[in-house]
């Protein structure tokens, strides 16, 4: 038996040796190793021999063992390291890596820019610090208005100005109305869509902290609320599509007169409320889900950018884009904070 061993063991090492592919070194280990190789029914002869030859003859089988099954591994590293020296060509292109894509809220930001510079809005973005006089005084808000609790919105520990009141991170993109008219030196037509980031102490399954949201401003001679309507269905028929419905809903706001909210179906039961297995849809609860706010722009608001209230109108409207994506047909989200989760096994599907 110990004289067998050796045999197998001097061929093995032999054969090893002299293979020049992967192919032939796995065909020859399998010839010793395989199921009914030489060095397998070799060891399953171990039954015959006397037992107190076991130990010394087991001993030698498995160092044996060890050193074929070593052999084996460094002679098959060397032949794919020679195969791949002598088979590089420095000539073929490489590789390229995967290519990965816009975050989705990137992608709905575009989407909602394009279809709205279809109809003549300009995209802007205003700051996301901003000051109290821009986001609540300019735009009609009392001092005593409960926004501008610190339970409402982060304030920034700065010292406060005069004129603009205390520092902030924007709660809103509504900030952007005045500076607007600002920026055209208080001459209308203004027509403008601001997409911004935004910042509010909320955390649930339809707010994150911080959000984007678009907001949309229009002021020149003799807009009323016909025109805000064909600008909400416009968008709606546009981002949505012809399946999904909308709704206004008067509402208040501190910086529209008339206000409204405007709602759409849900994209998730579809309007229902109920899901096909019948529970109720925890996103929505009853069918409907609210866009944002609209309405026509406060005459004080209008004062505050140095707008003559008298000749001019305007409407507004704000809208979350993160919320909007959740809504549009197809996507079926019904929890906001996935957006912000980095889990590339979701973003992937989009």
């Amino acid at each position: 038996m110990e004289r067998q061993i050796s045999i197998l063991q001097q061929e093995a090492l032999l054969k090893f040796s002299n293979c020049t592919s992967t192919a032939e070194l796995e065909q020859i280990f399998l010839q010793y190793f395989g199921a009914s190789g030489s060095f397998t029914r070799l060891l399953k002869d171990f039954k015959n021999i006397p037992e107190n030859q076991r130990p010394k003859l087991g001993k030698l089988a498995n160092m044996v063992k060890k050193e074929l099954e070593t052999a084996y591994s460094l002679k098959k590293e060397k032949i794919i390291k020679a195969q791949s020296e002598e088979t590089i060509d420095v000539t073929i292109p490489g590789n390229e890596p995967p290519m990965g894509h816009l975050h989705i809220v990137t992608q709905a930001i575009e989407e909602i820019d394009r279809i709205f510079s279809q109809i003549g809005f300009t995209r802007v973005r205003y700051r996301e610090i901003e000051w109290d006089w821009y986001s609540f005084g300019s735009l009609n808000f009392p001092p005593d208005h409960p926004a501008r609790d610190d339970f409402e919105t982060f304030f920034i520990d700065a010292a406060p100005l005069p004129k603009y009141g205390r520092m902030l991170l924007s709660p809103h993109t509504s900030s952007g109305q005045v500076r607007e008219m600002e920026r055209m030196h208080s001459r209308p037509p203004i027509r403008m869509i601001n997409i911004a980031k935004c910042y509010r102490p909320n955390w649930d399954i339809s707010h994150t902290p911080m959000f984007h949201q678009f907001e949309g401003l229009v002021v020149d001679e003799g807009i009323n609320i016909t025109h805000l309507k064909g600008t909400m269905d416009y968008f709606a028929k546009q981002y949505f599509g012809p399946e999904r419905k909308t709704r206004l809903r008067p509402f208040h706001f501190q910086f529209t007169e008339p206000s409204f909210e405007v709602d759409i179906t849900c994209g998730v039961c579809l309007g229902k409320g109920t899901l096909p297995d019948g529970q109720k849809c925890k996103y929505c609860k009853e069918g409907w889900l609210e866009l944002g706010g609209s309405g026509m722009v406060h005459p004080n608001v209008l004062a505050a950018g140095k707008i003559d209230p008298k000749k001019y109108t305007g409407f507004a409207f704000g809208w979350g884009v993160e919320r909007t994506y959740m809504m549009k047909s197809g996507t079926k989200l019904d929890d906001n904070r996935l957006l912000y989760t980095n889990d590339i096994r979701f973003l992937e599907q989009f």
